[in-house]
């Protein structure tokens, strides 16, 4: 792990203040101009004053006790061999030999460069200080008590010499106490470049090289008097933390950067040309290659580099510790060999030379198998570099994390969104994503476009979720590497946020366990030569996603079916019967191929590329150079174990349509024929006609993304994306031939009560007595439009039509005797009608 960085904090001095002077008793008293409360306070603070320096003192006599003779700083304790295991506690990984490779040099004998660049990088005022720099030490104290962590650094060369040879590397306040104290002796006792050369000659550099002459054999098979200015910055930047600057780890770039910046420092303080920082800088750095026996040597070297920065590098290189690591040996084989063959093909097919697995159990956290690059020895492929440490861009494999954070807003798997060509507005500048395929798929749910990655409809989830939201939950599962937040936008739910194959996997855990996160561990146990047990795994649960959001992302992540419109029915993304979750991801520079995929028991993560970042050939997407290295691992460690499922999400509760995959774009209204218009109430039945019009909105119009399962916004226009979204899916539905005519919003104007006609039925009177078999009916009408006639009925039943006013004759040969009803209808061109009744009594 990276050291935490100091911060320079700045210290400003208190005013001081002079008490006024006493005056005589029998002369007047002047008045007081300053604070009398502060004169009171000047005999406490003495005291306080007094207290504190007998307490320093108490301190410091009593953590002085029995401190060893710092005379004999070369006398070294018998060191003991370090030994790593898998998991079984069985198979030894790595034997890190306690027979230490030290040989002493004079400083006179070392090149300047070598005292120089060390000064540069650890001490610059090593020739100074008295053994201890009080300001690096209240900065480091208050860096502690800000970041409530272990006591920082802040050591001078000495104060390292002491931690080095006499007191050790434990992180506590007592042991930099008793730093403190044999650093101040060894300065009184020695010369600055005796103290120098005893540094040199004992501080290690990692692997069994303690001192400058067994580190330059080493690493560069050359006594220390030949080495360069170059070189001898390559150690000056590997003492501060030898583990994780070591050229056999996986931070290699961050040695020679910190070895650059070492150079032009030298260069800037006069100890080196402008030539010779040139020179320096140009130099290739041929280090010699790592030949000592180890089983899975990014992995050991991990939980090295873990353990070197709680206990100490020497403590770990030379304590005799048994460590029993999480590594399944017999899953670690198996990954090794499916990274091996499938780089092989990949660099045939795809110019991808690399790539990197690691495999966790998700009930515990455990890594059981972790392959950093190709081949680690291999040099041709930087197969030093541990890919699952490095941060890398995840492409659309960071899309679950976003989806998640939406489903937590109230989104549900059906949601219904646009996938058309949208551009984006941004704090800087426009924003304009587009699919893989080139293609717009129109309407789609949220599931659709999380198992089939399309682009658009991600982004347009991450707006809707908001940035800082997915950037919490990150943070939450475990992500260290998108702390820095003013870095990201839109392009965070395509990849734009680097991540590491380790965390990413680890992440995913939280999906596979129905929303339980649990940190990646790489170590069971450590002891120490005596048995006793310094520390050992404990399971540590964390409950960051509702269990319902975990299971829609599975649920969405193992559903083959809803992914083949994209990926095809047969991809490498399914196990056959076996129940899996699987997502991939390709940077659109084709520098990174991504498959992340679990079942309940095992999530595995697989990374393809090339580490010095050259970009693969075109075409390589991850479901064709990651996919089939997961496959073969997945069916492997698999084998025949029993089959498990995911259980299935529960439905949404929604009422809301869009939230539901309803078609919002579609409405139907009931228009008036003869007006064009919406009818009403005075419309007849004979001009209603149901018309369907395409109503293309954007979600933005039908839910508030700050209330998702509030009502909609009141004004939609308000969202400063609502305008592009809609003119988006005007131009899609252009380009479709979809009509996208609003309704319109005028109501039937021709069917009105002023167009009604006028009516009046002169004949029967009302409840007048019918004799004979024909009734002699009279009415006259007239209409604003136009009378186009007059109808007759008889108990409802139409008996006649008239084309104008006048008699009408009805026979009533049909009904019986009694009172019956006569309805008169007046009506115009467009059915304005207007009618009248006329009850009878009929007596044949």
């Amino acid at each position: 792990m990276p050291l935490a960085r100091l911060q320079k904090v700045t210290y400003h001095p208190h005013g001081s203040y002079r008490p006024s002077r006493l005056q005589p008793t029998r002369r007047p008293v002047r008045k007081r101009t300053g604070h009398p409360w502060l004169v009171r306070l000047i005999p406490l603070g003495l005291l306080l004053m007094a207290s504190g320096a007998i307490t320093a003192f108490g301190v410091v006599a009593w953590y002085a006790r029995d401190l060893p003779d710092p005379s004999n700083l070369a006398q070294r304790p018998a060191a003991q061999s370090t030994k790593f295991y898998d998991r079984t506690g069985q198979t030894l990984l790595y034997e890190l030999s306690g027979k230490q490779k030290s040989t002493s040099v004079k400083l006179s004998d070392l090149p300047a460069y070598v005292k120089e660049a060390t000064i540069v990088a650890e001490d610059r005022d090593f020739y100074s200080h008295r053994g201890f720099d009080l300001k690096g030490i209240a900065r480091a104290i208050l860096v502690d008590i800000l970041r409530r962590g272990n006591v920082q650094g802040g050591s001078t060369i000495t104060q390292q010499l002491v931690k080095t040879t006499i007191v050790g590397g434990e992180k506590t306040y007592r042991r930099k106490i008793q730093e403190l104290i044999l650093a101040y002796r060894i300065e009184q006792q020695f010369t600055k470049d005796q103290i120098l050369e005893m540094y040199l000659n004992a501080i290690p550099y990692g692997s069994t090289a303690y001192g400058i002459e067994a580190a330059s054999n080493l690493y560069f098979k050359k006594p220390s008097k030949d080495l360069t200015a170059a070189e001898a910055a390559v150690f000056a930047a590997m003492t501060k933390a030898p583990s994780y600057y070591s050229p056999y780890g996986s931070h290699r770039d961050e040695l020679i950067g910190r070895q650059r910046y070492i150079v032009d420092e030298m260069g800037r303080l006069g100890y080196l040309t402008a030539t010779q920082v040139s020179e320096a800088k140009a130099q290739e750095l041929k280090f010699v290659p790592f030949h000592d026996s180890i089983t899975a040597p990014h992995f050991v070297l991990y939980v090295k580099e873990l353990l070197s920065e709680r206990y100490g590098e020497r403590f770990v290189e030379t304590g005799g510790l048994k460590i029993i690591t999480t590594l399944d040996l017999y899953k670690q084989r198996i990954a090794e060999e499916e990274v091996a063959r499938g780089a092989a093909k990949n660099e045939a097919r795809y110019k991808a030379k690399n790539a990197a697995l690691v495999a966790l159990d998700p009930k515990t956290g455990q890594i059981l198998a972790m392959v950093g690059s190709r081949d680690y020895f291999a040099e041709q492929y930087d197969g030093n570099v541990n890919v699952v440490l490095r941060p890398r861009q995840p492409g659309s494999s960071f899309k679950p994390i976003v989806y998640a954070a939406a489903f937590m807003r109230g989104f549900t798997l059906e949601t219904g969104l646009w996938d058309v060509v949208t551009t984006f507005k941004t704090d800087t500048k426009d924003y304009t994503p587009h699919n893989y395929d080139g293609q717009e798929h129109g309407f789609v749910t949220m599931r659709q476009a999380l198992a089939g990655s399309l682009n658009i409809p991600a982004v347009k989830t991450l707006y809707l979720t908001g940035v800082d939201r997915v950037l919490d939950l990150s943070q939450s599962l475990g992500y260290t590497t998108l702390q820095d937040r003013s870095r990201f936008g839109l392009s965070l739910v395509l990849g734009g946020g680097e991540v590491t194959l380790l965390e990413h996997a680890a992440a995913y855990q939280a999906f596979a366990r129905d929303g339980v996160y649990r940190s990646p561990i790489g170590i069971l146990r450590v002891e120490d030569p005596h048995g006793q047990v310094l520390e050992s795994y404990t399971d540590a649960p964390e409950n960051v996603l509702p269990t319902n959001v975990a299971r829609q992302v599975t649920n969405t992540l193992s559903d083959n079916q809803a992914r083949a419109f994209v990926f095809g029915a047969n991809s490498p993304l399914q196990l056959g019967d076996r129940p899996v979750a699987a997502k991939t991801g390709t940077t659109n520079d084709w520098r990174d191929g991504w498959t992340l995929g679990y079942t309940p028991s095992l999530v595995t993560g697989v990374w393809v590329g090339n580490n010095n970042n050259a970009a693969m050939a075109k075409g390589a997407d991850g479901v064709l150079v990651a996919a089939p290295i997961w496959n073969g691992f997945m069916k492997r460690v698999l084998g025949d174990t029993p089959k498990e499922t995911f259980q299935a999400p529960e439905p949404p509760s929604t009422t809301k349509p869009i939230l539901l995959g309803q078609r919002t774009d579609t409405e139907t209204v009931v228009m008036d024929k003869a007006s064009g218009k919406l009818a009403t109430d005075l419309t007849p039945q004979s001009y209603r006609e149901d018309r369907t019009y395409h109503v293309l909105h954007s979600i933005l119009y039908y839910v508030n993304k700050d209330d998702v399962q509030g009502p909609p916004p009141q004004n939609p226009a308000a969202d400063p994306n609502y305008q592009n979204w809609e003119t988006a899916l005007t131009e899609w539905g252009k380009k479709n031939k979809v009509e996208t005519t609003a309704p319109p919003t005028e109501r039937d104007d021709l069917h009105t009560e002023a167009n009604r006609p006028q009516l009046t039925v002169a004949t029967p009177n009302p409840r007048e007595t019918i004799r004979g078999s024909v009734l002699n009916a009279t009415a006259a009408a007239t209409a604003p439009r136009g009378l186009k006639g007059l109808r007759y009925y008889l108990d409802g039943a139409l008996v006649g039509t008239a084309n104008v006013s006048g008699g009408f004759a009805i026979s009533l040969a049909s009904i019986s005797t009694g009172f019956h009803t006569l309805k008169v209808e007046a009506f115009d061109d467009i059915e304005n009608t207007t009618s009248e009744e006329r009850t009878f009594n009929y007596i044949p």
